[in-house]
């Protein structure tokens, strides 16, 4: 089967990281380009970091395009306190080899998505501000778009408020725009990637390849641990955003519910709260194929594999 083409909307982000990792490592994903946003850091250092990424990777070919500074509406909010002062803190990551690409992430999506000769699927693992400005500004990008999967919201409770998870809570009014677009989508929630945890096995599997990019893999994730540890008490930390790329390489890896799914904009509460109605309470059109159960050794060996694949 032919590589599934990717365009990668991200805010490394030790998980994001983990997933640029992935989609280099793999042969069923061609990744024909990074664009970047504010969330676990500003966006300047979001684009800093996914340029190192692919420094360590030794993939200057893939580009990176640099995007939103803030949400729809609102100031950033920014999760340096989970990735600390630089948005990927821990490993000694090499410098860019190659510059960002000149034009803004909603151009370079648009100019890729209108170039490439098949459907192309959009990944978001940030807030989604970047691909709601896209699909608000240049609707006729909509037949270019085999899918958009995303991590972010829950079906259950957040992390960043008791209701909303981070990425859902960084920009709802951009998750309402893709939720109401009309393409296709997946939605990977915490209730999805709580389940990828980084246990210390997985860790020295990291640690033990016989090169930088297991070793820098492993220093990720000391950190990230380090902090989901300090601020949420896990045992170990949840590796939430490749499980976007995986749903793609192998999507029996997880379970889906096709279900209706809205974000709530306006709640003293509950704003950035996904409302997940799998049970049909609601009577509104399914519109979101929603991840719920993970394949997690599975999950794991596909990582590890792409790790030491970009890595040899």
């Amino acid at each position: 089967m032919k590589p599934i083409p990717v365009l990668l909307d991200c805010d490394p982000g030790h998980d994001d990281a983990i997933a640029i990792l992935l989609a280099l490592g793999s042969p069923a994903v061609d990744l024909l380009g990074i664009t970047t946003t504010f969330g676990n850091c500003r966006v300047d250092k979001a684009t800093y970091n996914a340029q190192r990424i692919l420094a360590l990777a030794q993939r200057p070919d893939v580009p990176v395009a640099s995007g939103a500074a803030a949400p729809l509406a609102g100031e950033a909010h920014i999760g340096d306190f989970i990735h600390g002062a630089t948005g990927i803190d821990g490993p000694d990551l090499p410098e860019p080899l190659a510059p960002a690409v000149e034009l803004g992430a909603v151009e370079f999506l648009r100019t890729s998505l209108l170039a490439a000769p098949a459907p192309v699927t959009v990944v978001a693992t940030g807030p989604i501000t970047n691909v709601a400005l896209l699909l608000r500004d240049h609707p006729e990008v909509g037949d270019r778009i085999a899918e958009i999967v995303f991590m972010g919201g829950s079906i259950e409770r957040g992390n960043t408020t008791p209701a909303a998870e981070f990425n859902a809570y960084a920009d709802p009014e951009a998750l309402d725009v893709v939720l109401t677009s009309g393409l296709p989508i997946r939605m990977v929630g915490l209730n999805l990637s709580h389940q990828a945890l980084a246990t210390p096995e997985v860790v020295a599997r990291m640690r033990a390849m016989n090169h930088p990019v297991g070793r820098a893999c492993a220093d990720l994730m000391g950190f990230f641990g380090g902090t989901y540890s300090d601020v949420f008490d896990f045992a170990a930390p949840p590796v939430h955003d490749p499980c976007t790329i995986a749903a793609l390489i192998d999507p029996g890896l997880i379970t889906w519910h096709k279900s209706f799914v809205a974000v709530e904009t306006e709640g003293r509460w509950t704003r950035g709260a996904t409302v997940v109605d799998l049970h049909d309470r609601l009577g509104e059109p399914p519109n979101v194929q929603v991840g719920m159960t993970l394949d997690v050794d599975g999950y794991w060996e596909l990582v590890l594999d792409a790790l030491e694949r970009v890595g040899s």
